[in-house]
């Protein structure tokens, strides 16, 4: 059964501002990556789609509850998969419980059903992480992760996975050839070239679908057209 809906504080209002200010520049930014995102595979159905980034503090939780939201917004069934063991951060942004979640799934102490939590935003399904376990990586390559994936797709038209920077631990690289595609986040000013070099590498080495890139905490100038036009929106 689900839990109930959480109520979103100010504190994470920031977060998720495709929810709180859909008419924003940053929305708009967010509802074009989800047009890239369409257009990236037209031969091939996207069901399974995952964030990561080089290193930490890159945004790529932010990133990856944002998109998520314009994808529910468009009226696509949607699931958020907190599957960082190491530092989850979803039922933080959402402001619910991370008492039980994927690791409880995952060494059958609950069923994915039992799980799952509703948010505010209609068409949205969040999966925490759950229990912080001592064993991620051999979590994520077990034939239960494997299964559970083809049973989300089962329930939802799109599953967005929240997974480590790919260079900090091997999580990311063993999840990303269970999913369509993935999708590096990059910190416009942080991120050095030759760690989004080797992240990308990683990406390719594992046989990932690489979609595309998103460049993040990137700042428009005030007399930039983009923000001209939107700049003013309620």
């Amino acid at each position: 059964m689900f839990k109930k809906k959480p109520k979103i504080i100010q504190a994470a209002a920031r977060k998720i501002v495709t929810f709180t200010n859909p008419r924003s520049v940053v929305s708009e930014q967010f509802k074009t990556i989800r047009t890239n995102i369409n257009f990236s595979m037209p031969d091939q159905k996207l069901e399974a789609l995952m964030f990561t980034s080089a290193s930490p503090n890159e945004g790529k939780s932010t990133v990856a509850s944002n998109v998520a939201i314009v994808f529910a917004q468009e009226g696509k069934k949607v699931l958020l998969v907190d599957a960082d063991m190491r530092k989850p951060t979803t039922h933080y942004t959402f402001k619910t419980a991370n008492a039980h979640g994927l690791t409880n799934v995952l060494t059958n102490q609950s069923t994915w059903q039992e799980v799952i939590t509703e948010t505010p935003i209609s068409g949205l399904d969040i999966l925490p992480c759950g229990p912080i376990p001592p064993n991620p990586a051999e979590l994520i390559g077990s034939q239960k992760m494997v299964l559970l994936i083809e049973q989300l797709k089962q329930a939802y038209d799109l599953i967005i996975f929240d997974t480590p920077p790919i260079l900090s631990v091997t999580d990311a690289q063993i999840l990303s050839n269970k999913c369509d595609g993935a999708i590096l986040v990059i910190n416009s000013g942080t991120s050095e070239k030759e760690s989004v070099q080797k992240a990308a590498e990683a990406l390719q080495n594992s046989k990932a679908n690489v979609i595309g890139t998103v460049l993040n905490n990137y700042k428009l100038a005030k007399d930039h057209y983009y923000y001209q036009y939107y700049g003013n929106a309620e």
